[in-house]
């Protein structure tokens, strides 16, 4: 009878855990993040020449309150658009898997690169908006064109082509945070118009107002360039650890142009060149560069134009920061004798008052009134014969 209870218990214990484990198994997975992407005219469509601006909606994404962080929003390719080999969360490196149109990471940036913090981040200051506690968003990304120069792991300047290769919106962890609930591509179409917004905007099934141009153009002419592309710098500024202003000429008016220090060192762009082809920069120098020549080169991605110019680089000034402790010194001579004669001194008065005391201590005490000494006189003996 017993045995059979036991038996029962047995089954019934294996039920219960097959039954959890049905349980943990059958759990709701998380839903994948959901992007959606429109130009002015309503379609995730962008201007192969002119700069458009797209919309970007997500919703699905993990949002952490107060956490550190959120997520990266930029225009870019990625190596693996159906496979997400890309993934930064799968081993994908920026520069190699993916890449994106390079901007700032600032809230008044250029607009290619949207920074969305957590709720409550300590970083929040700093984003073009927040992520809201629902996961969902609503932001927009510039895009300077179908093409875009960028930079890959070696540090060289490379340009990367929408119209031979799939390009769109890239979601991200943002400040190194791989998070592969928020990384997402969404590819985007390019529109064989060079106007931009302005022609994607009009009705579908019209044809946007042009100006006129000649019967075999079937693009606008871009502006000429005057003269051959150079790169100049202030060598005042060429400092180790300083920021380098540099101008640059000649570039075709409106072109993305990137700068580049040596073999990538250092890098900024891109910047759009001027109605005369006009460029001008700063580039922080590296506090790690040594003292020497080093080259600028400034990449522009329309033209192909890639002047550079060899500069010295002297040493930076080191900097002392008031507010660091400072390190405890050796005296210098004169402490030494200012010690030293501190310590005789305080010798002498150390001496000088232990005297003092022992004298005090043997000095007789002074009577009020002395006795007489007294003079005993001795008696005499009467002896008895």
């Amino acid at each position: 009878m017993r045995s059979m209870l036991r038996r029962r218990l047995a089954g019934a214990a294996t039920v219960a855990l097959a039954a959890s484990a049905l349980a943990l198994t059958a759990a709701p997975a998380h839903a994948a993040p959901q992007v959606t992407v429109t130009s002015s005219a309503g379609t995730p469509t962008a201007a192969v020449d002119g700069p458009t601006t797209l919309t970007v909606k997500g919703r699905g994404f993990q949002s952490i309150k107060g956490g550190a962080g959120g997520i990266y929003v930029a225009f870019g390719w990625v190596s693996d658009p159906r496979g997400g080999s890309w993934k930064p969360s799968r081993g994908g490196a920026t520069g190699d898997d993916y890449r994106y149109v390079p901007d700032s990471e600032s809230a008044d940036n250029e607009g290619h690169q949207r920074y969305l913090a957590f709720p409550g981040s300590d970083t929040a200051s700093s984003a073009n908006g927040t992520l809201r506690a629902s996961g969902s968003f609503t932001t927009t990304v510039s895009l300077p064109g179908a093409r875009f120069s960028s930079v890959d792991r070696a540090g060289r300047t490379v340009m990367v082509d929408c119209t031979t290769v799939t390009c769109g919106v890239i979601t991200i962890g943002a400040h190194g945070i791989k998070n592969p609930r928020n990384e997402t591509f969404t590819p985007v179409r390019f529109a064989a118009s060079t106007r931009g917004d302005a022609a994607l905007s009009a009705p579908r099934g019209t044809t946007p107002t042009a100006a006129p141009a000649p019967a075999a153009a079937t693009t606008p002419a871009a502006p000429a360039r005057r003269g051959t592309p150079s790169v100049a710098v202030d060598r005042a500024t060429a400092v180790v650890g300083r920021v380098l202003t540099f101008t640059g000429t000649s570039f075709q008016p409106g072109e993305q142009v990137v700068a580049t220090l040596d073999d990538g060192v250092a890098a900024v762009g891109p910047l759009a060149a001027g109605q005369s082809g006009e460029v001008a920069g700063v580039l922080q120098l590296p506090a790690s560069i040594q003292p020497g020549t080093h080259v600028l080169r400034l990449t522009g991605a329309a033209s192909g134009a890639a002047p550079e110019i060899a500069f010295p680089v002297a040493a930076g000034t080191p900097v002392v920061d008031a507010t660091a402790p400072v390190a405890d010194e050796e005296p210098t001579a004169a402490a030494w004798i200012f010690l030293a004669a501190a310590a005789v001194l305080l010798l002498v008065a150390v001496v000088a008052a232990v005297l003092r005391v022992r004298r005090a201590r043997r000095a007789p005490e002074t009577p009020s009134a002395q006795a007489p000494p007294t003079t005993t006189t001795p008696t005499p003996t009467t002896v008895t014969r």
